[in-house]
């Protein structure tokens, strides 16, 4: 039985200042649940770290949950987004390339839910794990 699916997601190479910038992170989170329809429950939390840190958001949905986490001192951002059901595929390449200035943007997609018959780790649930190792925004390879 599936029961949903995970998006792990990992931009790297993006500009610091958009990553302390509350607003920005808010975008793209609108756009992912717009995108995507999704249902919000409540305006969603957000931290913004003082002096050099960056930004922790986490909205819940009838459909679980978006977050994201940013980094300005490394140039990184990482998003989760767990929806209970199917749903299209989001282009977090192309659109954290052009919100965060993004020059690589990794995604791993997890299938949550048991799977009988497949390799069960300490009895627990296992799933279909997809990844795709290269999604530099300059198109290069691994």
């Amino acid at each position: 039985m599936i029961v949903g699916r995970e998006w792990l997601i990992e931009a790297d190479g993006c500009t610091p200042e958009i990553l302390r910038d509350r607003a920005v992170l808010k975008t793209i989170f609108s756009a992912v649940i717009s995108d995507l329809g999704l249902k919000t429950i409540g305006d969603g939390i957000w931290h913004c770290f003082p002096g050099e840190g960056g930004v922790t958001g986490l909205v819940a949905l009838t459909e679980s949950h978006l977050a994201c986490h940013t980094y300005p001192e490394y140039g990184l951002a990482t998003f989760n987004l767990y929806c209970c059901r199917e749903r299209p595929e989001w282009d977090w390449k192309k659109e954290l390339s052009a919100a965060l200035g993004a020059t690589s943007v990794s995604v791993t997609k997890i299938t949550r839910g048991t799977n009988t018959g497949t390799g069960a780790i300490d009895g627990g649930n296992t799933g279909d794990i997809d990844i795709e190792l290269d999604f530099s925004a300059a198109g290069g390879s691994a």
